[in-house]
């Protein structure tokens, strides 16, 4: 909690973009004291994926937007490039980025690899342009033509599209700890208190129709940004519960290659893990879990 709500502990990793030329940036960083988040040993770790911390806190320069310039980095926190490492995606597959706003894991997922079709969906109008502005900002021409957004109701992309996609990302709404805790109206509060308790239950709705999406053998990844164990590990079970053609997969390889960097809650099951925010690795809170869909049935 101390760490979540004081801004000065605060560190933003910086997610260098590989259509953009920027000469000379990597050693800049290096000499202010950043190092690659994520070793080479992990399990999947494209090359072209570059990503930058330091242990200091403070926030690097954000670009501008400007048309017809990419950006040469996305400023994000570094617990969520774990969802889009865990999702593995390679060349040519055919990839659902479910409630895709604002748009930093599609642009992560595109810096693993060139999808042979990219689905990213947002239901929220206003985020929506957000993400749209996101994607002009870091992939060139040539590729957005491989990317389609919606602004579908991810609850129904299982039913309009069954079976269809290779890997599906489930970045949730959820009760976003890190903002949440800035809430000084207290009419806010109670509201958002009365939202919480209906989150799970829209988490559950999204991750039954990005089941029905998947094609079978196709996997997928659930992440929030809250510490809810409502919105993490009941929401997941549940599913296990409930759709007998999902298995959970086990991350413990991607949590060992990054234990350096990221301090996990303890006692989580091998298929989930949850960054727990604290001093010198302020980043997360970020849960994320992994599944694999087995037949139709």
């Amino acid at each position: 909690r101390d760490v979540l709500t004081s801004p000065w502990c605060w560190q933003h990793a910086l997610l260098l973009n590989r259509f953009s030329r920027c000469p000379g940036l990597e050693s800049s960083l290096a000499e202010q004291g950043f190092h690659p988040a994520f070793p080479p040993a992990l399990p999947y770790l494209p090359a072209a994926f570059r990503c930058y911390i330091r242990t200091a806190p403070g926030r690097f320069p954000a670009q501008k937007h400007q048309p017809g310039k990419l950006k040469e980095y996305y400023l994000l926190n570094a617990a969520s490039l774990l969802p889009v490492l865990a999702l593995e995606v390679k060349d040519g597959e055919v990839v659902l980025d479910l409630c895709a706003a604002p748009g930093g894991k599609s642009v992560a997922i595109l810096q693993c690899a060139c999808p042979g079709h990219f689905h990213c969906n947002e239901y929220d109008e206003l985020r929506s342009r957000w993400l749209e502005q996101t994607i002009e900002s870091f992939i060139p021409d040539a590729l957005i033509n491989l990317i389609m957004v919606s602004k579908l109701d991810g609850r129904q992309i299982g039913d309009l599209q069954p079976e269809f996609y290779d890997k599906v990302l489930v970045d949730a709404p959820c009760s976003n700890d890190r903002s949440w805790l800035f809430s000084a109206d207290p009419q806010q509060a109670v509201l958002r208190l009365m939202q919480r308790k209906e989150l799970s239950s829209l988490q559950f709705q999204l991750l039954r129709s990005a089941i029905k999406a998947l094609r079978p053998g196709g996997s997928l990844v659930y992440s929030t940004c809250t510490l809810s164990k409502a919105e993490n590990s009941d929401v997941i079970d549940l599913i296990l519960n409930s759709c007998r053609n999902v298995m959970p997969v086990d991350m413990s390889d991607m949590a060992r290659g990054v234990s350096q960097e990221f301090t996990f809650l303890s006692g989580m099951q091998q298929h989930e893990l949850l960054v727990l925010p604290e001093k010198g690795r302020a980043w997360g809170p970020m849960y994320v879990a992994k599944l694999k869909k087995m037949s139709s049935t």
